[in-house]
């Protein structure tokens, strides 16, 4: 009795271990414990960090502001068993799939200021402001949020990007912040009048508290061949890519962007003519580009300056070869 007893030990021990190996090495891909996978859809890749965005992680990512107030993704999208969820993790937040809920509230952030502790008591509700614009009392949390840190609240997405705020302003490391249920809020009065409220990093903060996978932290590569963007309708005869000769750059110089057309059976079309949008933050400029070559590709290189740092520039490529028009985007960022 005591060798079959010892031998299911040793049996369920070997069980327990292959359990953690899969989940240390399991690929974004894969559909742990039955999850439905996630939605990869459209990515971009980040050079900078050298992970992906994809699917809806990076719809919501464009939607509320980008790198300004996500930061860079520092892991792959991943299945962590911990919360049950496919998630990924950026500079400032964690991106979190809820296929469970309402189309606009799939893509949920991660609760990282109440996870990391940062929750103070409320204060009196008799030290509530009243009938102050510039001030805003939270009596869900019991908490104000005033001033530069409002108006950046209110224009960046509000509830469904901040949450609630769980603190008063304080002082850390010499520099005025304010936490809220998903980021800090940081005061940077060194910065140019109108930009100096900065989302601060609580996205690295939990992975240098917590960690995650290494296996979902490492540099992927870059692929050697340009994305589709944007597949063609259904009875297309092109198909259009578009990609920047530096998808990170200076506050100022020359950028490139090159597009490559083929027809439906991805051979290269030449003479097509296209028109390049490029959004800068002040307004759009529209550049006619060269008609494409032998080779299906053509060019456009612009000068640009007065970037701030931060700035993602996006880039439209509209290409009409008949009676048929195709748009796809590509995008780069001021960084240095």
């Amino acid at each position: 009795m005591a060798d079959n007893r010892g031998s299911w030990i040793g049996k369920l021990g070997i069980l327990v271990g292959l359990v953690v190996l899969v989940w240390l090495v399991a690929p974004v891909a894969a559909s742990p414990n039955g999850q439905p996978a996630f939605p990869e859809g459209e990515s971009e890749y980040f050079q900078l960090t050298g992970h992906y965005i994809k699917g809806p992680f990076l719809e919501f990512f464009r939607k509320y502001g980008g790198s300004r107030i996500f930061g860079y993704p520092q892991t792959e999208v991943f299945y962590d068993p911990r919360l049950g969820l496919w998630v990924q993790y950026f500079d400032n937040v964690r991106m979190e799939w809820h296929p469970e809920n309402p189309v606009p509230y799939r893509v949920q952030l991660g609760l990282l200021g109440e996870e990391l502790g940062k929750r103070t008591p409320p204060i009196p509700p008799e030290r509530a402001p009243r009938g102050n614009p510039f001030q805003r009392y939270f009596p869900e949390t019991g908490h104000t949020v005033s001033y530069a840190f409002l108006t950046f609240y209110d224009q960046n997405g509000g509830l469904d990007v901040f949450g609630y705020p769980i603190s008063e302003p304080l002082v850390e490391n010499g520099r005025i912040v304010q936490y809220f249920q998903r980021t800090r809020l940081e005061w940077h009065p060194e910065r140019p009048r109108g930009d100096r409220v900065v989302v601060g990093a609580l996205g690295m903060a939990y992975i240098q508290k917590f960690g995650v996978p290494e296996e979902y932290r490492k540099p992927q590569p870059l692929s050697a061949q340009p994305a589709v963007i944007a597949p063609p309708a259904e009875g297309a005869t092109i198909r259009a890519y578009a990609f920047v000769r530096y998808p990170v750059t200076g506050r100022e110089g020359y950028q490139t962007v090159y597009l490559y057309v083929t027809n439906a059976g991805r051979q290269p079309m030449r003479g097509v003519l296209a028109t390049a949008t490029i959004r800068f933050p002040d307004r759009p400029v529209v550049y006619p580009m060269n008609a494409t070559d032998s080779r299906g590709i053509s060019s456009l290189t612009f000068y640009f300056s007065g970037l701030p740092s931060g700035q993602k520039v996006v880039i439209e490529v509209t290409v009409q070869a008949g009676m048929q028009t195709v748009t796809v985007p590509t995008s780069f960022v001021v960084w240095y």
